[in-house]
């Protein structure tokens, strides 16, 4: 008798989003998010690390497969797109953080937090 490897669809989950790269699929709160090759890339890269401070150098070599050139800012304006999309389908929390030179990291922190934390 064969024993069947049933290998799981990778899912990612930080927070209220859900993505799953295999699918080519992000959810924010279970609705479909509309992201583009490159921002669904960036984001399940970040997924992948996340609480981890990821530089923007590794993002883009995972991301865009090659080197990142001197004074290039791809990642920084997808980062900023991702923002925007995240923040309209998730206004209440806040996921892509950035580390003054160091990089991005993502973390679902809740913007309703209560005073004191």
């Amino acid at each position: 008798m064969a024993v069947g490897t049933s290998e799981r669809p990778e899912i990612l989950a930080v927070g209220p989003l859900e993505i799953a790269p295999d699918e080519h699929l992000a959810r924010a709160d279970g609705h479909a998010l509309t992201l583009s090759i490159r921002e669904l890339r960036l984001l399940t890269e970040l997924a992948r690390r996340a609480d981890r401070i990821v530089s923007r150098e590794e993002l883009f070599e995972l991301v865009w497969e090659r080197a990142m050139r001197v004074g290039d800012r791809s990642v920084d304006v997808y980062v900023r797109k991702l923002r925007v999309k995240l923040e309209v389908a998730l206004p209440e929390w806040e996921f892509i953080h950035t580390h003054f030179g160091f990089g991005y990291r993502l973390a679902a922190e809740s913007r309703t937090s209560p005073a004191g934390r």
